[in-house]
């Protein structure tokens, strides 16, 4: 089914598909880490250029994707909830989430991290190490659950901003200008015309590298720029895109062509990382980074469209197992890390082919993740918590949908 033949108060199956699936991904990516041939990661095992392929396409939309999401959402809340409502929702679903924890999830990696260290120096930990520095908010380890942090951010600047422009609009003047602007942005041009601020980001800082693209904001409570631009100029697409609900139907109808983009410049961006064998290293060159810098915010923003174009080109329909994974996503990425690496030690001492443990890794978190999921989340006060509403046992059976439609 196509989004264009779903009514526009319909809830988004195919944008929450893709949220979910970004999300998931997660695990694919993290798992990929041990395995590629230029060691990334504290499992460094004898890796294969599919594994830094692999790695290179999820990352380079992966994130990129979901800010966009996020921030259609964020806007569709604001509207039927009002910023009371909005406030509340989101200090209760992504700030309490990473308040409350970031703490088990922090310590339950640095268990899984001293197992290795043990490992390493012949089964015991070393009793002698450098002097660890204080955490400050410049190192500050928010792990994977940064994009919560990043998300809190996000939400306070359209808080602080909207009034003053809620101020300067009454007679509505602004507001039509700012959609029209909206539709123009929205076509064959968009992976340009949002690349362009990322570009000149990943251009202006000497210490970039190509292979990485958008450093992630995981340590330190003070996003570096390159983020902050990336996955903003994605928040404010996605915030703007949910006043104009029709441009979806023209990025749905453009999904051939962003797919050729994302293909032939996430090739280029690939290459000018170096290939299947990552050059984790910078571009001394401004002229050659510049040129890089160019290829790659392109390639993002062209693969993240293409992936939402796909996603309401052909999963708008209403899928329950699409929905039982999109509700369940969540909580596994929250989860998720601590098991992939407790999983990629316990293969590290095991022989066998990288394919074989990278595949181990990613059946058995995802199985560890889902089931904690339907016995912990989904029925109790936690799904609540985290989806917006508890599923009884008794509906579950029967087939009741997980959450309303916002």
């Amino acid at each position: 089914m196509s989004s264009a033949t779903t009514d526009p108060t319909d809830r988004l199956h195919g944008l929450d598909a893709l949220r979910g699936g970004a999300l998931l991904l997660g695990i694919v990516l993290h798992a990929s880490l041990a395995y590629t041939p230029t060691p990334m990661w504290i499992v460094a095992e004898d890796g294969s250029q599919v594994a830094s392929t692999l790695f290179f396409a999820i990352h380079l939309f992966r994130m990129t994707a979901f800010f966009i999401i996020a921030g259609l959402f964020a806007h569709m809340m604001l509207e039927r909830r009002g910023w009371a409502g909005f406030v509340r929702n989101r200090l209760a679903r992504i700030a309490g989430p990473l308040g409350l924890l970031w703490t088990p999830v922090f310590a339950a990696f640095l268990i899984a991290l001293l197992w290795k260290v043990a490992i390493d120096n012949g089964g015991s930990l070393p009793t002698e190490g450098p002097p660890q520095p204080p955490m400050t908010v410049f190192n500050f380890p928010l792990l994977h659950l940064w994009f919560l942090w990043v998300l809190l951010i996000f939400y306070a600047v359209v808080l602080v901003l909207r009034a003053p422009f809620a101020a300067l609009d009454r007679s509505g003047g602004w507001g039509r200008r700012v959609d029209r602007l909206t539709g123009a942005a929205t076509g064959p041009w968009s992976p340009l015309v949002l690349g362009a601020p990322l570009a000149v980001a990943m251009a202006w800082v000497p210490g970039w590298i190509p292979f990485v693209g958008i450093p992630t904001p995981d340590t330190g409570l003070v996003p570096n720029a390159i983020a902050l631009t990336g996955f903003g100029t994605a928040f404010l697409f996605g915030f703007l895109l949910d006043r104009r609900r029709d441009l979806l139907v023209r990025i749905e109808r453009l999904w051939p062509v962003f797919l050729v983009m994302a293909l032939g410049t996430g090739t280029g961006a690939w290459v000018l990382g170096g290939g299947a064998m990552p050059q984790l290293a910078p571009v001394a060159d401004p002229v050659a980074r510049a040129g890089a810098a160019a290829v790659y915010g392109f390639a993002v923003f062209a693969s993240a469209l293409a992936a939402m174009a796909l996603c309401l080109r052909f999963l708008s329909g209403y899928s329950a197992v699409r929905r039982y994974l999109a509700d369940a996503s969540y909580w596994i990425y929250i989860v998720h890390m601590p098991i992939v690496l407790a999983l990629q030690v316990v293969m590290f001492q095991i022989e066998a082919a990288w394919w074989i443990k990278f595949a181990v890794v990613i059946v058995g978190t995802f199985a560890i993740s889902l089931a904690s999921y339907e016995l912990l989340v989904r029925h109790t006060f936690v799904g609540g918590w985290l989806n917006g509403r508890r599923i009884p046992w008794r509906k579950a059976r029967a087939g009741t949908d997980a959450l309303p439609a916002e």
